[in-house]
């Protein structure tokens, strides 16, 4: 196998986004993103990149609050697992996270061992402070009702573990 690098992603990688996730949309393990989101989300973004300059992985990271981001869409095409892929878009999403001065990133993922291994740990029950709590619960945002373990997304978490990480 060649090498690759992360980089930022382009609007010329949203359909190689979308050919990455579609497979894990299809077995349930990420929730899908229309075309349009993804367009929009895009500067939330970075891609893996082999020298050849196909696509093997994807991740985002989205801020939620002053402290508070979450990784999402994280993917890696099958043929590039146990290679340091996922790794290291996660490490360029954390990176990113310390920069906009965040201090805790959040997960909802199926994959608890790879995050398990990078720090993250079962949230469990853990709330926020009610203050914040009354300002996160008037978000719109699937990914804000997913931390705050709202009833309305439980058909997407269900399997799946919130985790969070202390930057």
């Amino acid at each position: 196998m060649t090498g690759f690098q992360v980089r930022r992603a382009r609007t010329s990688d949203v359909v190689k986004i979308v050919d990455l996730v579609e497979p894990l949309v299809q077995r349930r393990i990420l929730l899908g993103k229309e075309r349009v989101d993804l367009y929009g989300s895009l500067q939330e973004f970075v891609v893996a990149e082999t020298d050849a300059g196909e696509v093997i992985g994807c991740g985002a990271l989205h801020v939620m609050w002053e402290d508070l981001g979450e990784v999402r869409t994280l993917a890696v095409n099958d043929a590039w697992l146990g290679h340091g892929v996922g790794h290291a878009l996660l490490e360029t999403l954390e990176h990113d996270a310390r920069e906009l001065g965040l201090s805790r990133l959040f997960c909802l993922t199926f994959e608890v061992d790879f995050f398990g291994r990078h720090g993250f740990q079962d949230m469990g029950q853990e709330s926020v402070d009610p203050e914040v709590y009354a300002e996160l619960v008037r978000s719109h945002d699937e990914g804000v009702a997913e931390f705050l373990d709202l009833a309305r997304v439980k058909q997407n978490t269900l399997g799946n573990t919130r985790m969070l990480k202390l930057l």
